[in-house]
């Protein structure tokens, strides 16, 4: 019994196994020739897929490093329904806060310096899981000018109109102000 009737429990159905045993021992020079010239046209469209799906890959392909001290922004993947980090749904950030490098775990993780509140999160990031973050003034708040209350909130003033429009939907009409 062949193996492949062993195994399925019928003959094998390919070109070259439709003869009875006995038969007929070769069907001919042309038949393994053009089997051999479609394995070698498979093996170059394979090897072609293959050095294509490469360069896509190898160009998201970034070496990255940090230095201890340097400030950086874990990246926060938000899912439906899930709350991480007291964000929930999807225009929760996609970076949150600004953490020092504490210490680097083998060659693409670092720990870092998280504060209690985020106690349930693991301390270790990859390197593709934070971003460096570049000293700007603007994100700097100047909280002199800010009247906190004693539960850290404060009421928000308009400074100055910058423009009014009406917008209309059918039958409706709303004014806009942008302050």
């Amino acid at each position: 019994m062949a193996s492949c009737e062993a195994l399925y429990g019928r003959r094998c159905r390919l070109p070259i196994g439709w003869f009875e045993p006995g038969e007929v021992g070769l069907l001919g020079t042309d038949l393994v020739r053009d089997a051999l010239e479609k394995v070698k046209v498979i093996q170059e469209r394979l090897h072609t897929a293959q050095s294509r799906k490469n360069s896509y890959a190898n160009r998201k392909v970034r070496d990255v490093s940090f230095m201890v001290g340097n400030n950086v922004l874990p990246r926060v993947s938000p899912m439906k329904g899930v709350m991480r980090f007291g964000m929930k749904g999807k225009l929760s950030p996609r970076f949150i806060g600004l953490f020092k490098i504490l210490e680097r775990v083998g060659e693409v993780a670092y720990r870092l310096a998280l504060p209690p509140s985020l106690a349930r999160v693991h301390k270790v990031f990859n390197v593709f899981m934070v971003q460096k973050y570049l000293e700007d003034k603007s994100h700097v708040l100047d909280f002199s000018m800010v009247q906190l209350d004693e539960n850290l909130t404060y009421e928000e003033e308009p400074v100055a109109i910058l423009d009014r429009q009406v917008r209309k939907l059918r039958s409706k009409s709303f004014p806009c102000v942008k302050i």
